[in-house]
């Protein structure tokens, strides 16, 4: 009721349901509570009370590179029961010290996503549509090919005489997220069967 323009609660009435709404919102809680910065106990729910890190359940942990770009950021992948249920930034590693871009963050999807695909993807000459191999039929594929471009293609001299023993017919790009023994061991290949075409993503 209103006495000489002051405001006082009535008595002996049940509490308006907009003072219970107010009662339990969470601005007007942090704002009465030790917790004004919203930092611990007001920042709380009942659901986040009970949750807890993907990582407590983790199995054993293992240290990998980001597969993104060339700058090869430590990462963490939590396994449980066989399968990745997290990846977190490494904290040691010295080049990326725990961080990860949006895309390092989100390749957890690389592993559990729905859209991942396990076989190779092949469309024959002149084929209207792409049918599915394993890898094992795939890389059997590409090595046949590899072998019968280099003889085709194949430079033993040049038209002055002088010797090339090359050929030109085929050329190697290296991906970023490939180790510097993979790297090596892929340069070592192509030179050794004389393709001279060898580049790689990676320019750091």
């Amino acid at each position: 009721m209103v006495r000489r323009g002051r405001w006082r609660p009535m008595t002996g009435r049940p509490a308006h349901p907009l003072s219970r709404l107010a009662a339990g919102w969470p601005a007007l809680a942090q704002w009465r509570g030790p917790d004004r910065g919203g930092l611990g106990s007001a920042a709380r729910s009942r659901g986040s009370e009970a949750a807890h890190p993907r990582t407590q359940d983790a199995e054993r942990v293992v240290r990998s590179v980001c597969p993104y770009c060339a700058v090869g950021c430590g990462q963490r992948v939590y396994v449980k029961d066989g399968a990745v249920t997290q990846i977190e930034g490494d904290p040691d590693s010295p080049i990326s010290r725990g961080r990860l871009c949006p895309k390092g963050s989100a390749s957890k999807s690389y592993v559990s996503g729905p859209l991942r695909e396990y076989h190779v993807k092949y469309r024959a000459p002149f084929a209207t549509e792409w049918e599915s191999l394993d890898l094992d039929t795939a890389m059997g594929m590409i090595a046949d090919r590899i072998v019968e471009t280099r003889a085709r293609t194949w430079q033993e001299r040049d038209d002055e005489g002088r010797v090339l023993r090359r050929s030109l017919g085929v050329a190697s790009l290296g991906g970023a997220t490939l180790d510097n023994e993979e790297n090596y061991t892929i340069k070592k290949l192509m030179t050794a069967l004389g393709f001279v075409q060898v580049e790689n993503q990676a320019r750091i």
